[in-house]
């Protein structure tokens, strides 16, 4: 089992200010669906937000709610948070703003992983997802080196660690579809993933994602 982490971060400023986390999808708020889909494989979940007042009365108490050790500094900041605190060595990390998060998928880049890797990264839709990815809790290392050295980005991270892809031909042999990365952004990524949500949940399988995914070049949360 692992520890799944979800990292409630960013200003908002493309969704009006509008927290992600607690926006509707599906028919649920999108914090709590991504809880139900990774529960199959965490024994432990963790939400990171440096706002936690909106889900003190929102989610179970089992779930932990942490904040970053150090504030404002973009996903680095909230996976070191997630990484030091998490009781399992396999952590599971998303972004709030990724409704499609596949359990399957994350037990798949486990097992990848245990080939003696620090992390494995779906790599699908022409790009690497750090924010679908599962890591080493020893990361948190490697992670607090670079907040310190002032590199806050997704991509310096990936330059620092040991790691290992797992590509779309290896999800589609095991029955899953890429769409699983499919997150949002802005309100007219929002609005066309309700779309998609809703004709998922009379179809269970997984399409083709569109060309609202946001891998590496785009995957920062904010």
């Amino acid at each position: 089992m692992m520890t799944g982490v979800i990292l409630v971060g960013g200003q908002n400023k493309r969704m009006h200010g509008q927290c992600k986390a607690l926006m509707e999808i599906g028919g649920e708020t999108l914090v709590l669906r991504q809880l139900r889909l990774m529960k199959p494989v965490c024994s432990e979940q963790i939400v990171v937000t440096n706002d936690p007042k909106p889900f003190l009365k929102l989610l179970e108490p089992d779930i932990r709610i942490i904040t970053d050790f150090a504030p404002d500094r973009g996903p680095l900041g909230g996976m070191h948070a997630g990484l030091s605190l998490a009781r399992n060595r396999d952590v599971w990390i998303v972004g709030s703003h990724m409704p499609l998060v596949s359990a399957p998928a994350a037990r798949l880049l486990q097992e990848k992983k245990h080939d003696g890797f620090e992390a494995a990264l779906p790599w699908v839709q022409g790009g690497v997802y750090p924010l679908h990815g599962v890591y080493d809790r020893s990361c948190a290392d490697t992670v607090w080196s670079l907040l310190q050295r002032g590199n806050a980005g997704l991509s310096q991270l990936l330059k620092e660690l040991f790691w290992a892809e797992l590509t779309e031909t290896a999800f589609q042999e095991a029955g899953i579809e890429p769409g699983f990365v499919d997150c949002f952004h802005t309100l007219e990524q929002y609005d066309k993933l309700l779309v998609k949500v809703s004709a998922l949940q009379s179809s269970p399988i997984l399409p083709q994602g569109d060309n609202y995914h946001c891998e590496l070049k785009s995957g920062e949360l904010g």
